[in-house]
């Protein structure tokens, strides 16, 4: 069996899991059967590239860490915020951006007041 299906199987599982999303769930969600949630989980998956990229896109996966699992550099949660943010458009952009903002003063301060 090759890594990447193995990593395919673990990075979908950690993904579904963490989105608190059944097999059945996600499968509903993207349009595909169980089974292949089912499959693709248990390392017998060899999904279609329009499934694949429906997990990807609804699990909010970094495609990183599943085609390039070794040189993903950033953490799980910050690959999930920068891929979400991409998805804004320029509106939601600027209407995120002050409050990301704030919340990264507040938490360099809480930091600074620490030391």
């Amino acid at each position: 069996m090759h890594d990447y299906v193995k990593n395919l199987a673990k990075v979908v599982r950690a993904a579904r899991e963490e989105a608190h999303l059944s097999q059945a769930a996600l499968a509903e969600q993207i349009g595909c059967d169980e089974r292949t949630i089912l499959n693709i989980e248990n390392d017998r998956g060899n999904p279609k590239f329009e499934v694949l990229c429906q997990i990807i896109a609804y699990l909010h996966i970094p495609a990183d860490r599943i085609f390039h699992p070794d040189t993903a550099t950033d953490g799980v949660k910050k690959q999930k915020l920068l891929l979400m943010l991409q998805e804004c458009d320029e509106q939601e952009t600027a209407e995120i951006l002050p409050a990301i903002e704030y919340l990264l003063a507040l938490i360099h301060k809480r930091g600074n007041s620490n030391e």
